[in-house]
């Protein structure tokens, strides 16, 4: 009888050992991945995005540039379109910029550290060691950490998973799921070099309306003239996107529409949809316009990565532009992360 509790006690005694090896071994992990993550002075890397959610895939090719403290340049690409945007901090503020519109908004804001996003590296370190219920798992050649997610969208996207290589220790893709788990969108991780660092006047943004004013400059009467009849050329062409403007509409269960509303403003439609409710808000969109220069606006609230584009949000608004339309919601009872739950859901359809 005492050899049998002598034998039930040394078992005992090795899986609360193994256990132990495993914890310490995920702690272990977890602190030599975020070191070498959060710890750089600098890095650039290439990734590319497919985003699942919101009707049909669409793929962006993102590059990003950080030195420390505090730098940012991120820009990210439509694949196969002449679509890119590019969100800029440097010591005098955060930027968004959009070469095709020639728009620039700034804000007074303390981006990114209110929303991580999955491709700054620095980020995802902070997901992996805030998140309690961090679970890991091994591979062969990776580790996969199952984490929550701290971003703009995490109420609709509540779960990650992130692949780390063994040997370098640095992330390979990152998978951002729905509640069910359903894959809503997906990084994959091309090049990463640590301990790069940029100087500060490649964070300027003076350098896009420098090239603007510079070709302005250039350009001789007879090629102003040409411009001119261009531009002329590119306001009939609005013409054409507004006559093919379509009302979009937020996809979420708890909205209910109460008023739709068509006004003329400027030779422009503009759509004012209101929902009541517990949670009433209202949305209003109509066809972007091109600026005729790229000068910064100021812009209040903070930067909101909405995935398909850079976004506007305070307390009580959000704002964002997506394939030619203007898009503003405003509401006293959403929250933050709602909104932009409002934001990604609107698509071409009825409520019905």
């Amino acid at each position: 009888m005492g050899n049998r509790i002598v034998k039930w006690l040394v078992l005992l005694c090795t899986i609360l050992l193994l256990s132990a090896c495993g914890a310490a071994s995920q702690e272990k992990v977890l602190k030599k991945v975020n070191d070498k993550w959060a710890e750089t002075n600098g890095y650039e890397l290439n990734a590319s995005m497919e985003i699942k959610s919101g009707g049909e895939p669409r793929n962006y090719d993102v590059t990003v540039w950080h030195t420390k403290p505090d730098f940012y340049r991120v820009e990210v690409v439509e694949s196969g379109k002449d679509v890119s945007q590019m969100i800029v901090r440097n010591a005098d503020g955060v930027f968004v910029v959009t070469p095709t519109l020639n728009k620039m908004y700034k804000f007074q804001s303390d981006w990114p550290k209110k929303n991580s996003q999955a491709y700054l590296i620095g980020a995802l370190a902070e997901d992996l060691a805030e998140d309690k219920n961090l679970v890991m798992k091994e591979e062969e050649k990776a580790y996969i950490f199952e984490a929550a997610t701290r971003n703009s969208y995490k109420n609709s996207m509540p779960h990650q998973v992130i692949k780390v290589d063994k040997k370098t220790l640095l992330p390979t893709s990152v998978v951002i799921m729905n509640d069910v788990k359903e894959e809503q969108i997906r990084i994959t991780f091309k090049k990463v070099k640590l301990g790069v660092q940029h100087a500060a006047k490649e964070y300027a943004v003076e350098q896009f309306t420098e090239q603007n004013d510079t070709q302005g400059e250039q350009a001789t009467p007879a090629e102003k003239d040409g411009q001119q009849e261009q531009d002329d050329q590119e306001a009939v062409g609005a013409e054409v996107e507004y006559e093919e403007f379509q009302t979009h509409y937020p996809v979420v269960n708890w909205a209910q529409l109460s008023n739709e509303k068509v006004v003329q403003e400027a030779g422009m439609e503009r759509v004012i949809l209101t929902f009541d409710g517990e949670k009433p808000f209202t949305v209003m969109q109509q066809p972007v316009t091109k600026e005729s220069t790229m000068l910064p606006v100021s812009t209040s609230g903070d930067p909101v990565d909405l995935g398909f584009t850079i976004g506007a949000i305070t307390d009580t608004s959000i704002s964002w532009e997506k394939d030619g339309v203007a898009f503003f919601v405003a509401s006293s009872k959403l929250t933050r992360e709602e909104m932009v739950e409002v934001a990604t859901s609107m698509t071409i359809s009825s409520m019905k």
